[in-house]
């Protein structure tokens, strides 16, 4: 559980370290040369910062213990953070970005100096990003037991830290190379033009990133059901011979590791007075077969009607 726990949040501190190392020489980049791409390549590393930081904080307040007040935990904290994540990414990253890549498509003035420079810092940016990104698909490999195709596993995910990582990491990558583009571009025609554009490109990259991960993690914080495979392995627990039928199930994720589960079951007539026992050999095999969660489980016994009207 410890490990499970754990996963995802080698990639937050990988991503953390390479993108303090890049926003210093971007930035050192954008004073020398006045690029407009290097200008949001380093807003991009520099809103990455705060938000390895925030996912840091929300692992930390997700770790805290049921209490009073919070009977499950505080699993989702890593949701919010990471929808405030996605909002930052958006308005700080994105839209920022645009902006000051349009002032520039219209500023005549606008030029990039010390271009071999604004290469070579690109270059290294990519180089760096490129150790976070791999870092990223490592634990990708580690979470993906079930071998799902990449786009599929990062939907189907609840662990929301390693989505935002490496949507982040594979932007920079992206991004990189656009202002890597936009600055040979502008030195082989004298045009500064196509930087301006390589930043409005970029920029309107991290917009659509974030879009999409808010859309992820709003439903994460409004509450996902397990995923087809660990239904899969709770319904399996299910099938046994004391047990007439499963009535109904309901699961839910209260974190990226712990699930809720309600289910009504119909237990046969020579078993009823032992109903207790069953539900307790029922329980047992859930949490073998879902080694890596910790799980709640309320079991209901109930005679099953055909007629009766779920609301």
């Amino acid at each position: 559980m410890e490990k499970e726990q754990g996963q995802g949040m080698m990639a937050v501190i990988a991503a953390l370290i390479a993108n303090i190392l890049v926003a210093i020489s971007k930035f050192v980049g954008y004073l020398l040369s006045g690029s407009a791409a290097m200008l949001n390549e380093s807003i991009h590393s520099v809103v990455d910062c705060s938000n390895q930081a925030l996912l840091l904080i929300g692992d930390k307040r997700a770790a805290r213990p049921v209490s009073q007040l919070h009977q499950f935990g505080e699993g989702r904290a890593k949701y919010f953070f990471s929808t405030i994540v996605a909002m930052m990414l958006f308005f700080g990253g994105g839209a920022l970005g645009v902006m000051e890549a349009m002032e520039k498509i219209f500023h005549p003035a606008h030029e990039v100096g010390n271009q071999w420079l604004v290469i070579g810092i690109l270059i290294f940016g990519m180089i760096v990003e490129g150790s976070s990104l791999r870092i990223a698909f490592k634990e990708i490999k580690e979470l993906n037991e079930e071998k799902l195709p990449l786009f599929h596993f990062l939907r189907e995910s609840r662990h929301s830290e390693i989505l935002i990582i490496f949507t982040e990491d594979f932007c920079a990558v992206i991004g990189l190379l656009l202002a890597l583009g936009g600055t040979i571009l502008t030195m082989l025609t004298g045009n500064a033009l196509f930087d301006a554009l390589s930043g409005l490109l970029i920029g309107l990259l991290l917009m659509f990133a974030a879009v999409f991960l808010a859309r992820e993690f709003y439903s994460l914080i409004i509450g996902e059901s397990v995923t087809a495979n660990d239904l899969k392995k709770i319904k399996a627990a299910f099938s046994r011979s004391e047990v007439k039928r499963l009535i109904d199930i309901k699961t839910v994720h209260l974190g990226p590791t712990e699930i809720m589960i309600a289910a009504k079951i119909d237990i046969i007539d020579e078993e009823e007075a032992h109903s207790y026992t069953v539900v307790n050999m029922i329980e047992e095999e859930i949490r073998r077969n879902l080694p890596d969660k910790k799980v709640y489980i309320y079991i209901e016994t109930d005679e099953y009607d055909p007629n009766y009207i779920r609301k």
